[in-house]
């Protein structure tokens, strides 16, 4: 039977280009985005992906049929146009990427007029204006034009982080970082914010945006292997690496280690409670690590299903100062905008190693130890509910939490098995105090799932 590789999920509409993703569904899906904005401006930016330029014409086109006006912010990171679309009160956006994922897939990361992932609601009400194709249809007066903006978004985004740290401190003590842009959304940004904004003597690899990917899109320790060997051969004293569309940020310290990505997302949520007052929100696959940093600064930590629709959507409840998904490299700080963003994590670790004087290993070597494993299963349809019903009976003296698949808490320890939003795969975490019991439940529940 043949794989079905086109997702909906809480971001967008996904899937592999030319058998499931066609111009056709894209340019339906943008009529479906543009009846739901109405008329006005609507910005649409891309990542590096070849792909990209045929399906970004597609949704100009469903755009323009609705009578919306497309403002064209070329290869833009996602959260650099999230910003744009907020501070240019625009009626909504939409960035073709498909983020981490790889370079066969692509996307339609769907924003509303405050540059935020739709709510439940939102995504409810395009979904029915998609499924019923009631689609807006401009007549001929009220034809609009596609206009060109690529300097601005970057400049916001710059101005806004650039508020929250001590950025002539840091030209002065002049960093070497060592950088893996995969030849994403970010290459050109990323390297005149390290070098210009932030003064990094920057040793930068893959930050050309007209070749392909030249590793695994998704910035992992197992995909970084030209990352850690640069941070090694350059003397660096930080590394860092990003996905195609530079929300992700994964960091390598001065050694070539690449660190945890929860261990990233700890040293900035320890950073940010350190001067502002506030709680934070993360996902339930992210590390406990976090809930002992807030407890040490006396602030909660609330826990949501996997997505950054649904952080920021608990983060704007508890009006929480920082938050995330550790377990893929994303920091949120509502400060620059409710979105994940790598630039604000590389700014904020940067400062964090000017002020202390410390490496960003001696940084990370101070983090509460935790051991953690992750993997993904195959599943068939029909057999989720008596997995997860098995896998429950198993731990019969765990907590559960079915907000998102099921999660099992034990003593000094966690097991998160779900459905991806992306992949039709079960995702899997385990955590625990020591890597003894880590490999053992990790071993018990991948026989279970089969």
């Amino acid at each position: 039977m043949r794989e079905h590789r086109l997702k909906v999920g809480v971001s967008g509409i996904r899937g592999v280009v030319g058998e499931f993703l066609t111009p056709a569904l894209a340019c339906s899906y943008a009529q479906a985005f543009g009846t739901f904005a109405g008329k006005g401006r609507v910005v649409l930016g891309r990542d590096t992906r070849s792909s990209g330029e045929m399906l970004k014409h597609a949704v100009a086109c469903g755009l323009l049929a609705t009578g919306c006006e497309v403002v064209d912010v070329g290869i833009q990171p996602t959260p650099t146009i999230q910003i744009y679309i907020g501070a240019t009160r625009a009626r909504g956006g939409i960035s073709v990427t498909a983020s981490h994922n790889p370079p066969e897939y692509n996307a339609l990361k769907l924003f509303n007029h405050e540059g935020l992932f739709f709510n439940h609601y939102e995504r409810r009400e395009l979904l029915d204006i998609f499924y019923e194709s009631q689609f807006r249809t401009a007549a001929n007066e009220e034809m609009r034009s596609v206009h060109c903006d690529h300097e601005t978004p970057m400049n916001m985004h710059v101005g806004r982080i650039l508020r929250h740290v001590d950025a002539a401190r840091l030209k002065t003590r002049r960093f070497r970082v060592a950088l893996d842009g995969v030849n994403g959304a970010g290459s050109a940004l990323s390297c005149r914010f390290l070098e210009k904004d932030l003064g990094c003597d920057l040793r930068a690899i893959s930050v050309d945006p007209t070749k392909p990917f030249p590793r695994e899109a998704e910035p992992r320790p197992d995909t970084l292997g030209d990352l850690q060997e640069l941070v090694r051969r350059e003397r660096a004293e930080i590394g860092f690496g990003q996905d195609p569309d530079g929300d992700r940020l994964a960091v390598a310290d001065e050694h070539g280690r690449v660190l945890d990505n929860d261990d990233v997302l700890a040293l900035v949520v320890d950073a940010t409670l350190s001067s502002m007052p506030g709680d934070v929100v993360v996902n339930l696959t992210t590390s406990s690590v976090i809930d002992d940093i807030a407890l040490a600064h006396g602030r909660k930590c609330y826990r949501t299903p996997v997505g950054e629709a649904n952080v920021v959507e608990m983060m704007q409840a508890t009006r929480s100062v920082i938050g995330g998904e550790g377990s893929n490299g994303g920091v949120i700080f509502p400060a620059v905008q409710y979105c994940r963003d790598s630039y604000t994590g590389m700014a904020f670790l940067l400062d964090l190693m000017e002020r202390t004087g410390k490496t960003i290993s001696e940084l990370a070597a101070r983090l509460p130890r935790y051991y953690r494993r992750s993997g993904k299963v195959a599943f068939e349809h029909g057999r989720l509910g008596p997995l997860m019903q098995a896998l429950e009976d198993s731990f019969p003296d765990a907590l559960t939490d079915r907000t998102d698949g099921l999660k099992l808490v034990l003593p000094e320890a966690w097991i998160h098995v779900r459905v991806s939003n992306t992949e039709p795969l079960l995702r899997l975490a385990i955590e625990a105090k020591t890597e003894q019991r880590v490999e053992e439940l990790y071993g018990s529940v991948r026989k279970l799932l089969g």
